[in-house]
């Protein structure tokens, strides 16, 4: 269940609040902080896959899980964050910010929760493509499909054996039953 909390604090005020970051994580989203939906297993481990696949893809980014977006007035916890090595943000130490990114990931990928609304996942991926994202992915267990979004061009569902697209100069190649079979328990 999502919990929604009304406010009429601005996204400033809301970074400054002491439980946004407690798990399940907060969002700002059209002026309204929004507790996140707490993952699952199935969630948990694509989570936990595609982050090490994307890692290991040879490529200059690198894949973040729930990783504070904030960009254009909302704030989100993207599943995974995919950001470019040379864009990651650095403290005075040198060390990786703990504050998360102030702009759109290169590739935002989602993964529907059950009691997840469906529109607030989709309407953060568009948000983040019209602020600079490249490439987002909406992955479905239920449907085991996983509608893409690109720019340009009109969103995608995929299923079975079709290809996934990645972010261009990437070493990765996935399709659709790939990522699913990752749910199957090995004996």
């Amino acid at each position: 269940m999502t919990a929604i909390v009304t406010t009429n604090s601005t996204l400033v005020e809301f970074l400054q609040l002491p439980y946004i970051d407690e798990s399940p994580a907060w969002e700002y989203i059209n002026g309204q902080a929004i507790q996140k939906t707490m993952p699952g297993g199935k969630h948990s481990l694509l989570q936990k896959r595609l982050v090490g696949v994307i890692d290991t893809a040879g490529s200059n980014y690198e894949a973040f899980p729930e990783l504070r977006c904030t960009v254009g007035n909302r704030s989100i916890v993207a599943d995974i964050a995919v950001v470019a090595s040379n864009e990651i943000p650095l403290d005075e130490n040198g060390d990786i910010s703990s504050t998360g990114i102030n702009f759109a990931p290169a590739w935002i990928i989602e993964i529907l929760s059950p009691d997840q609304s469906q529109t607030r996942v989709t309407g953060n991926i568009l948000h983040c493509m019209r602020n600079g994202t490249q490439l987002g992915w909406l992955i479905d267990t239920y449907e085991r499909s996983i509608i893409v979004y690109r720019l340009a061009c009109l969103p995608d569902i995929l299923s079975g054996a079709d290809v996934l697209p990645v972010l261009e100069g990437m070493n990765l190649t996935l399709d659709v039953n790939d990522i699913f079979a990752w749910l199957q328990r090995v004996s």
